[in-house]
């Protein structure tokens, strides 16, 4: 205990760390990131212009004067485009994407005739599930029925034709 009472300092440093280094990373940290951020902003810009020059056009169908980003322009090369047999290429996938689940969505919810000759109709995904609900699913065939089919309809004729438990030639036991 002489000893610490000796350098007078009571066992501890007494300098405390001054305002002025806390100030300096404080700005330093700032700054940089400031400088951080304009040097992104202008490499993304310059990468941006350079895309804008690299790019080609989204379909072979389309002119590579156009500018794909106007939405005027993407109709012209939409009517182009249409002229075109089936398949084309993708324009646009977003669009054609929700497209095509629209069509999905009014096919569900709609009713018509799939094939009015055969009496085959398609109705409503909603009423499909009441009736359902309401009707139970078809239940299978009773047990030792079997369905109609092909390999069973074999299976009859072979015995129906089978043979083999009947005498060969009657005419012959007769005359023994």
């Amino acid at each position: 205990m002489n000893d610490l009472q000796n350098h007078g300092n009571g066992g501890f440093e007494r300098e405390d760390l001054g305002s002025k280094p806390i100030i300096g990373f404080i700005v330093s940290v700032v700054v940089g990131g400031v400088l951080i951020y304009y040097v992104l902003w202008g490499m993304f810009r310059f990468l941006d212009a350079y895309e804008r020059k690299q790019q080609q056009s989204v379909s072979p169908l389309v002119n590579a004067e156009q500018d794909t980003r106007n939405a005027d322009r993407q109709t012209t090369a939409r009517k182009v485009q249409e002229q075109f047999p089936e398949p084309r290429l993708e324009d646009n996938e977003r669009t054609e994407l929700n497209d095509f689940r629209y069509s999905e969505e009014e096919k569900l919810n709609s009713s018509g005739w799939v094939d009015q000759s055969a009496g085959v109709a398609h109705i409503p995904i909603t009423q499909a599930m009441q009736l359902i609900a309401q009707r139970g699913l078809p239940t299978t065939p009773q047990a030792g029925t079997a369905p109609p089919s092909i390999v069973n309809t074999g299976r009859e004729a072979a015995v129906k034709s089978d043979t083999s438990s009947s005498p060969k030639n009657p005419a012959k036991k007769k005359g023994k």
